[in-house]
């Protein structure tokens, strides 16, 4: 029997803990805090889904032990039947009008909320010269890594997206392969995004990523695609309009020029082994490609979306991309070097000229 109760105590001790852990989390990650309109909005509709569940487990648990108390044997004996109120018209209006009230007050914000963030109509507002209002970006999902191509401007990048601050911006969502799921927790979502049709929402950044400890905002699928699925993040730099212009601009006017000798030997064997034909090194381009678009690859924080940024992990990537993310689709050393695996020097001017892919150096 002692033993059952210590049990007992471990496990609500450690559902205890849970609860308070759950509170615990990165701003850069966390829906707990949130950096966005959106996801402030949805932590609203949380926090009150929380107090009237709250508050209905707080009333039962009082009338649990009120019931305890007043009627035990101790007390009232043990041929004592409380009074029955069974049929009370009183008891029965009660316990169905305040569940109906609790219910329609949470049943009101929800569904304002969710037509609210479904609204995509400013989508295709433009201004009196043509062009459009605010800003769209159509993310395609695909095995194990995200495309950003920005249709209005004209270019396209890959596992980071970058987006202006205090401004609606505007998603269509699609996948080229199997069902994903577009979520940045700390703004809001998440969406699915579907081989068969496009999902359109929007969301807000209050915040600029700049200040974090990471200088941006991790977005994740939502959605089990695979034995990588895990590995399967991106990115996201939120800057003020001004800077995001800046960025546009020099996306647009890409031009990389190796330096350095080695620099210069990962450029001409990246042309050679036909990297080149997956992976654009420009900013400027149309979607859909085949890999990730490089062109920022040295101005990312991590390596295949979710490896430290080092060039021991980016020599080992392209080494075994299978070993790191098992299903994606990059062919090894062997396919792309004519039969032969890369040598450590070959490894070393790719992972050189890689890293040297950048606009904000």
């Amino acid at each position: 029997m002692m033993k059952g109760l210590k049990k007992w105590r471990l496990f609500s001790l450690l559902a205890a803990l849970t609860i308070f852990l759950s509170g615990c989390g990165e701003e850069y990650l966390s829906t707990l805090a949130p950096a966005g309109q959106v996801g402030r909005d949805q932590f609203n509709l949380l926090l009150l889904a929380s107090a009237i569940m709250a508050l209905v487990i707080i009333v039962v648990v009082i009338i649990y032990v009120i019931a305890l108390t007043r009627y035990s044997r101790k007390k009232v004996g043990e041929n004592v039947i409380p009074k029955q109120v069974e049929g009370s018209h009183t008891l029965e209006i009660i316990w169905t009008v305040i569940p109906i009230l609790l219910l329609v007050i949470l049943a009101i914000p929800t569904v304002y909320y969710t037509y609210k963030h479904a609204d995509v109509a400013a989508m295709d507002q433009v201004d009196e010269e043509g062009n459009k209002t605010h800003l769209t970006v159509n993310v395609t999902a695909k095995l194990y890594w995200w495309e950003f191509e920005y249709p209005e401007l004209g270019i396209v990048t890959a596992q980071e997206l970058v987006v202006p601050t205090d401004e609606q911006v505007f998603f269509n969502l699609k996948a080229a392969d199997v069902k994903h799921s577009f979520w940045i927790p700390s703004i809001g979502g998440k969406l699915d995004t579907n081989v068969e049709n496009v999902n359109k929402f929007y969301l807000v950044f209050d915040k600029e990523s700049a200040g974090l400890e990471d200088g941006v905002f991790y977005g994740k699928c939502a959605e089990l695609c695979g034995p990588s699925h895990a590995l399967m993040d991106f990115k996201v730099k939120s800057m003020n309009r001004d800077d995001f212009n800046e960025w546009a601009e020099a996306m647009k006017t890409t031009v990389h020029t190796a330096e350095g000798d080695l620099a210069k030997q990962g450029e001409e064997l990246f042309q050679t082994a036909s990297c080149i034909g997956c992976h654009a090194t420009g900013g400027e381009g149309m979607a859909p490609q085949t890999g990730p678009s490089l062109a920022t690859f040295g101005d990312r924080n991590r390596v295949a979306g979710f490896m430290d940024h080092t060039k021991e992990n980016v020599k080992a990537w392209i080494s075994d991309p299978q070993k790191y993310k098992p299903g994606n689709v990059m062919p090894d050393d062997t396919e792309l070097n004519g039969g032969k695996e890369f040598t450590d020097e070959q490894l070393d001017a790719l992972a050189e000229y890689l890293m040297g892919l950048s606009i904000e150096k």
